[in-house]
C-alpha cells in the first residue's frame, strides 16, 4: 500500500443553502500493498485551523503548511491514546484493502492461502478453512497470498480455481477489489461524519483577524491588540476573499519598513484608525510582529436527512479526491523537491496522533484521505502495486491471452517488492530518528 498523503486535507466546497460557506488511496500469486507517505502542501486542514500568516517571519504561510514538525512532536507519553487511535485507523485501512482482494477471490471460488497484515517474520497467526491469517513484523502494508506457484501446495497446477487459471476478467476483479474497497470505505467514513458530527464549514467575514500580537513588537508598540480585525490598509479596503485579504495585508506591511501604515481596525463595536510603523527586517522588508488569520467563523453542518447526507458526502468525497489527485500530480511534476519529503508509516501515525488529539472531525478526514490516497496510488502501473499486476494482465490481453513467461513476470514483481520493502524500512528508520523523544535520547 503506497500512500501519498497531503500534509493537510479538506476539500473546499460550497454547501447548499449556506451563504458563502465553505468547508474545509502484484503478482499473480499475491496481492500486496505497501505503505509510504509524502508530506506535500495542499489545501486541507485536518485540524480545521485558520490559515495563519506570521508577519514575524516575513513569509506568509501557504494555505498548505508542512505538518511534519507537529507530527513528530506528537509522539510523547501523554499522547498514547491518540497514537493508538491513529494506529487503529491505519490498520483498519490496510485490513479493508486486503479484505477487498480476499472477498473478491473467495466469492468467485478462487483458492486463497494467506491473509497477512505487515511483511516479514510472523508475529502471530492462526489457520481457518485452509487460509493462514497472520500479523507480521514490518508494518509496511499487507498482502493476500494465492497458492498458484506454491511448491508446498497440494492443489493441482491445472485446477480451474487457481487465480492464474481464471479468465482475465476474474483476475482483474480480484486485483482491483482492494482499490474499490478503499474507495467505498472512504465514502462511508465521510457519510458517517456528515450524519453524526457534521462537516466543518467556514463563514467568511470582512477583514483579517489578529489572533496574537508579540510583545515588544511594532504592532504592540503602536496599539494593535489581539482580537482586532483589520478592515483596510492605507485607506484601501481589503478584499472579501479571505486568503487574498491576508496576502494583501502582509505585502503592504513588507513594502513599508520604517514607514507608517494606516490600518482601519474593528475592535468590538468600535472602528479605529491605527498607524503602525513596521520594523525593518534583515532582508529589508517590514514586519510588525503579529499573527494574522482570515476572519471566519467555523461551525458544523449536520445532514438533516438521507438526501442531504448523500449530497454532502458526494461533494466532500469528490473534493477530497480532487485534492489527492492534484497532490499526486504536483508530486510527479516536482519530484526532485518532493522526494526528500517522503515519509513512512511512522510519520503517518505521527500525523494521525496529532489529528486525533485535535478533534474528531480531523480524524474522519484523515481516514478518508488515507483511503483515497491508497486507492489512487495503488492504481499506478508500478511493480509490487495493484496497478503493476493489472498492467501485466492487460499486456496478456493485448497478446491475445498469451501470458508473459512466468520467470520474467516473477522477476518484475519480486524486484518491485524488494525495492518497496527496502524503501519502507529506510523510511521507518528515518522517521523514527526524527521523533522528538528519540532525538532527546540521542
Amino acid at each position: 500500500m503506497l500512500l501519498n498523503l497531503s500534509s493537510s486535507s479538506c476539500s473546499v466546497i460550497n454547501l447548499p443553502n449556506s451563504k458563502s460557506r465553505t468547508h474545509f488511496s502484484k503478482s499473480p500469486s499475491s496481492s500486496s500493498s505497501f505503505l509510504s507517505h509524502s508530506f506535500n502542501s495542499s489545501d486541507l486542514s485536518f485540524k480545521n485551523r485558520h490559515q495563519i500568516f506570521w508577519e514575524k517571519s516575513r513569509i506568509p504561510c501557504r494555505r498548505s503548511c508542512d505538518f511534519r514538525p507537529w507530527a513528530f512532536a506528537g509522539f510523547d507519553i501523554g499522547s498514547a491514546p491518540s497514537v493508538l487511535e491513529a494506529t487503529a485507523v491505519l490498520t483498519a485501512i490496510i485490513v479493508v484493502h486486503e479484505s477487498g482482494h480476499f472477498l473478491a477471490a473467495c466469492l468467485q471460488g478462487i483458492h486463497v492461502s494467506k491473509f497477512a497484515i505487515g511483511f516479514g517474520p510472523i508475529l502471530a497467526k492462526f489457520n481457518k478453512n485452509n487460509v493462514e491469517y497472520s500479523i507480521r513484523a514490518f508494518p509496511l502494508g499487507g498482502f493476500v497470498g494465492f497458492p498458484d506457484n506454491d511448491p508446498e501446495s497440494d492443489i493441482p497446477a491445472d485446477d480451474e480455481n487457481l487465480l492464474k487459471n481464471r479468465p482475465i476478467l476474474d483476475r482483474v476483479i480480484v486485483i482491483s477489489a482492494g482499490v474499490v474497497a478503499n474507495i467505498i470505505f472512504a465514502y462511508l467514513i465521510i457519510l458517517i461524519q456528515v450524519s453524526s458530527v457534521g462537516l466543518p464549514v467556514q463563514e467568511p467575514f470582512p477583514g483579517v483577524l489578529v489572533p496574537e500580537v508579540l510583545t515588544l513588537s511594532a504592532a504592540s508598540r503602536d496599539g494593535l491588540l489581539p482580537g482586532d480585525v483589520i478592515l483596510a490598509v492605507n485607506a484601501n479596503e481589503l478584499p472579501k476573499l479571505a486568503s487574498k485579504a491576508v496576502s494583501e495585508l502582509v505585502e503592504a506591511i513588507k513594502r513599508s519598513p520604517n514607514r507608517t501604515v494606516l490600518l482601519k481596525v474593528e475592535r468590538g463595536k468600535q472602528y479605529l484608525e491605527i498607524g503602525v510603523t513596521p520594523d525593518k527586517s534583515f532582508d529589508g522588508t517590514g514586519r510588525i510582529g503579529v499573527q494574522l488569520s482570515p476572519n471566519v467563523k467555523i461551525s458544523k453542518v449536520v445532514a438533516k436527512n438521507f438526501l442531504e447526507a448523500f449530497s454532502y458526502s458526494k461533494r466532500e468525497f469528490l473534493g477530497l479526491s480532487f485534492k489527492v489527485l492534484d497532490s499526486l500530480k504536483q508530486t510527479f511534476l516536482n519530484f526532485s523537491q518532493s522526494a526528500s519529503k517522503v515519509s513512512g508509516p511512522v510519520a503517518i501515525i505521527a500525523v494521525g496522533a496529532e489529528v486525533a488529539r485535535s478533534n474528531i472531525d480531523g480524524l474522519y478526514q484523515f481516514a478518508a484521505v488515507l483511503n483515497i490516497n491508497l486507492a489512487v496510488i495503488n492504481l499506478l502501473p508500478l511493480p509490487a502495486l495493484d496497478g503493476g499486476s493489472l498492467a501485466l494482465i492487460l499486456i496478456e490481453a493485448a497478446r491475445g491471452g498469451r501470458k508473459l513467461p512466468l520467470e520474467l513476470e516473477q522477476q518484475i514483481m519480486s524486484s518491485g517488492i524488494m525495492l518497496v520493502v527496502l524503501l519502507g524500512l529506510f523510511l521507518i528508520i528515518k522517521d523514527t530518528l526524527n521523533l522528538e523523544f528519540i532525538k532527546d535520547l540521542l
